[in-house]
This record gives structure tokens, C-alpha cells and sequence, in this order.
């Protein structure tokens, strides 16, 4: 028997509008309608104007911060199986409080494993998202967890560059595992910056492990907050020597004196994706489209095809 496949329809959530209507077109297909009505206290009712009935639902929405864009998903989640879809997605570009994925001090919450409790209380049968801070954050989840890689997206531009003396350097010990993961794509050599935090987003010390001399390095990370480690980092990697420093970085969170940092440091570029809109232009910020990457993930979805080809880079 031929496999049947459901109507699909996507929808946006106000915090990625721009990105959903870019995948849409990608897709082939126009956005569906929601409307979100706003009471005078700030509560806010997010509803369809549209039926999807019987239809594969993806509701497209990164989760940083407000927390209002937490629950305006959340509550996408519950319209859309209170109004009979067949399957709901949730396409979450930026899985927000990603980085509070264990207790790494006492009475602390793990607010990544509360965030996958709610997306499934509200009734979600998948999730897709790019990226997640830790890989093991797909493990809180007991439903299919697409977890879409943005280096098919970065390695073509890198290599576009046709840097002469390429290496990979990771900003922090935590993110060497994603930078010699990279590597690979360019049989490139991997440099680590050790740093010591006196809290979040305040570094105390930082130290180079690995030779930068004469070469031109690519920072690899997956946030970029308020951008002071990629700047710290980039400082200590051109006074021991390098041609350039560059960054990439996935999701661009660009908080705080972020651009104003990024404006002033030595980094060539920073290469982000658009997870998150940015906030304000910077001629030292490059923005690679996910739209593509994401349509196509979702057409694998809904025609019952293989996601791991996605993961290739020519």
C-alpha cells in the first residue's frame, strides 16, 4: 500500500516570523494563519484561523527570551490538538535555557528537562530544532527529537573563504568536542582556550592551549551572548601570532554591550545563523539562512524520509 501523506500546514510564532516565512517559501507553500489577541494586563490568546484539522501541523518558534515566546508555542501546541491536527511538530530553532541542561550547583533547576516536560504536557508528537547547547538535552524527550546541524550550513562559507592556513579553536574546554567534531570537514588542526568564570558572563582568566602562529582561526561555538568570551578569546589568539581570528557561532543571543563588544574586538567576522532575528546590523555580523535546511527537514517529515541526509556536506 502507497504511503498517505497529510496535508501540511506552518504556522509562525511572533519570535520568528521572518525566519517561518522564509521556510515557507523554501516549501512551497504560504504561512497559515494565526492570530495572537492581547489583553490590556499583557495575557495574550494565540489562535488559528484556519482549520488543521486531520493536518501534519509545524508551528515554528525559537524560545529565547521573553518567556511570552515559551508560552505563545506552548499554547500553539494545545490549540492546535484541541482543534484535531494529526501530528504537531514543533520547529524550535533556538531551544531556549538549553544551557541550564543539569545541577551544576546545589538547588539549582535543570530548566532545559522543565521545558521538555511542558512541550509534551502540551501535546507534542516531535520536536526539530538545530543545535542544542548539549547534544543529551534530546534525551529528556520520550518522542522523536530532530536535532538539525548548522555545520552544513557554515563549512560551505568557510571553505568559500579559501583560508591558506586553517585551524579550528574552541572559546572554552566545553565546546572542544563541537570544534574537533568541525575539524573534520577541513583535516584542520584544533586550538582550545581554557577559560575560568568568576560568574555568567564574566570570565577571570583564560589561557591558549595549542599553537595560533601564522594561522587564521575559526572560533567554533553554538551561542553567542554577550559575545566577551569570542572576544576575549579572539584578543589571546592574535597576540600569540595569528593572521585572523573569526567566529561562528549559531544562534546569535546578542545581549548586553554584545555589538558594541563585537565592534570593538579583533574578529575579522562573526557568522551566525538566523535562529534569532538580530537585533541591530553590524557590518562585522554574517547571517547564513537556516530557512532551506529546516523546509527540507520538514518535507522528510511529513513524506516519511530519511533526516540523516541532511547531515551531509559536499
Amino acid at each position: 500500500m502507497p504511503l498517505q501523506f497529510n496535508p501540511v500546514k506552518l504556522f509562525a510564532g511572533s519570535a520568528t516570523q521572518k525566519l517561518a516565512e522564509k521556510v515557507a517559501a523554501s516549501y512551497g507553500r504560504e504561512l497559515g494563519e494565526v492570530e495572537v489577541s492581547r489583553f490590556s494586563d499583557g495575557e495574550f490568546q494565540p489562535h488559528f484561523n484556519e482549520s488543521v484539522r486531520g493536518s501534519d501541523v509545524f508551528l515554528i518558534q525559537s524560545t529565547n527570551p521573553p518567556t511570552d515566546n515559551l508560552m505563545e508555542l506552548l499554547m500553539m501546541i494545545d490549540a492546535a490538538r484541541r482543534a484535531s491536527a494529526h501530528y504537531v511538530t514543533a520547529v524550535i530553532p533556538y531551544f531556549g535555557l538549553a544551557r541550564q541542561d543539569r545541577k551544576d550547583k546545589p538547588r539549582v533547576a535543570i530548566g532545559a528537562k522543565l521545558v521538555a516536560n511542558l512541550l509534551v504536557a502540551a501535546g507534542i508528537n516531535r520536536i526539530m530544532t538545530m543545535d542544542l547547547h548539549a547534544a543529551q538535552i534530546q534525551g529528556f524527550f520520550d518522542i522523536p527529537v530532530d536535532h538539525l546541524d548548522a555545520s552544513i550550513i557554515f563549512v560551505p562559507y568557510i571553505k568559500s573563504l579559501k583560508l591558506k592556513n586553517l585551524t579550528i579553536a574552541s572559546p572554552d574546554m566545553g565546546g572542544s568536542y563541537r570544534a574537533r567534531t568541525f575539524a573534520k570537514f577541513f583535516n584542520a588542526e584544533v586550538v582550545i582556550c581554557d577559560k575560568r568564570r568568576k560568574r555568567a558572563n564574566e570570565i577571570e582568566s583564560m589561557t591558549l592551549i595549542g599553537d595560533v602562529t601564522g594561522q587564521d582561526i575559526v572560533l567554533i561555538d553554538d551561542i553567542c551572548d554577550t559575545a566577551g568570551t569570542l572576544a576575549k578569546a579572539a584578543a589571546l589568539i592574535m597576540e600569540r601570532g595569528a593572521n585572523s581570528v573569526r567566529a561562528v557561532c549559531t544562534h546569535p543571543v546578542l545581549s548586553g554591550k554584545a555589538y558594541e563588544t563585537l565592534e570593538n574586538s579583533v574578529l575579522t567576522e562573526l557568522i551566525v545563523t538566523d535562529t534569532i532575528g538580530l537585533k541591530h546590523q553590524s557590518d562585522k555580523v554574517k547571517v547564513l539562512s537556516t530557512a532551506d535546511l529546516f523546509a527540507k527537514a520538514i518535507m522528510n517529515v511529513n513524506e516519511h524520509g530519511s533526516i540523516s541526509q541532511l547531515f551531509r556536506v559536499d
